[in-house]
């Protein structure tokens, strides 16, 4: 079936429509991962977002359901160069378009990706609509008007405690903005026992449970939207170590003063190369985020930066213990490179 990208510019790109064949609306970004596209669509940071992958053959080992980041797909669309129909790989459970029906959501496959990639870096990510339909104008000033994801971590986030372990290891409470689950499984690995607690989750309810450290997790949308989950986040800070990843990164710079802005195109993929400044040792990272922390925090200092734009990846309190990274460490594209971070953060747990 015939459908198209409008984009909020007014530039439209004709291709196909796979998987679910009703209308989406959202921010238009691309990955520029070769793989990934499961974990990609799963991850909750992507939530009101559709993704333009730009590896041009997406779909051809399949979707296997033990890697998924969540319950289901996040992603609002996903817009591919090629999509193949026939997977081949041993742990393959369904093909990418029987899975985007599954979730009702829609795919657009023969598209200039390339061009379409070029666009968004050139003018920045920007609003676009996929659809099978001819819209009038009127549609589609509507669709673009009715998008709203200035409340995405809380439709992503837990809706009440759930707690992991065996009850002997360290007690991490994990704040939930759209957390993934590698995130929980790299910490069960290194026997912490978990209390994932819902995004507006109150710091006196967290310290109410005597945490030896406190996670704060990566997440959707603007930090700038935030301003009672870093009126938490402050209140955290000093009575308990803090670290966080991504978007809980984003919070712990606005807790303490800092800014954060969003950026033209975004980071987003595994393959962007991070020094940590520490040991001059430059890692590749995988990334997923629109915003970064752009006016350092007093009395912190810079621990990593990217290598292809200088901005902050990771930084640390010089007195509070208080550590978090851009990046995640627990997305494997080294794939175990970025390991010891995980082993960082516990060893700030009192």
């Amino acid at each position: 079936m015939k459908a198209q990208l409008i984009l909020e510019n007014g530039m439209i790109f004709e291709g196909k429509a796979f998987g679910a064949t009703s209308d989406c609306v959202g921010e238009v970004v691309f990955n520029t991962g070769m793989t990934g596209y499961q974990e990609i669509l799963t991850d909750p940071s992507y939530y009101g977002q559709i993704v333009t992958m730009t590896y041009p053959l997406i779909g051809n080992y399949g979707i296997n359901l033990e890697d998924l980041e969540s319950q289901g797909i996040m992603a609002k669309g996903l817009i591919v160069r090629e999509v193949c129909e026939v997977s081949s790989n041993f742990r393959t459970e369904m093909e990418l378009d029987t899975f985007l029906k599954q979730h009702g959501v829609m795919g657009l496959t023969d598209v200039d990706t390339r061009a379409l990639t070029r666009i968004i870096r050139l003018r920045g990510a920007m609003k676009g609509i996929i659809t099978t339909r001819t819209l009038e104008q009127n549609e589609i000033e509507s669709f673009f008007k009715g998008y709203d994801n200035h409340d995405a971590v809380y439709k992503v986030s837990v809706k009440s405690p759930i707690k992991y372990g065996k009850g002997n290891g360290k007690r991490v409470a994990v704040m939930d903005y759209g957390i993934k689950r590698n995130i929980l499984r790299s910490l069960e690995m290194r026997g912490c026992d978990i209390t994932v607690y819902p995004a507006n989750t109150k710091a006196v309810e967290v310290l109410k449970d005597n945490p030896d450290l406190v996670f704060l997790s990566n997440g959707p949308g603007d930090p700038a939207d935030l301003d009672e989950i870093v009126g938490e986040v402050s209140a955290l800070i000093g009575e308990v170590p803090v670290v966080g990843i991504c978007l809980g990164h984003q919070l712990i710079g606005r807790a303490m003063g800092g800014k954060t802005s969003k950026l033209r195109f975004g980071h987003r993929g595994c393959n962007h190369p991070v020094k940590d400044l520490r040991t001059n040792r430059v890692t590749i990272t995988s990334q997923n985020h629109g915003y970064h922390v752009s006016t350092l925090p007093e009395g912190f200092s810079v621990t990593h930066i990217s290598m292809n734009d200088q901005t902050v990846e990771g930084m640390r309190h010089r007195q509070l213990p208080v550590y978090s990274v851009q990046f995640h460490p627990e997305a494997s594209p080294g794939p175990v490179d970025n390991d010891y971070l995980f082993d960082e953060f516990i060893s700030y747990a009192k």
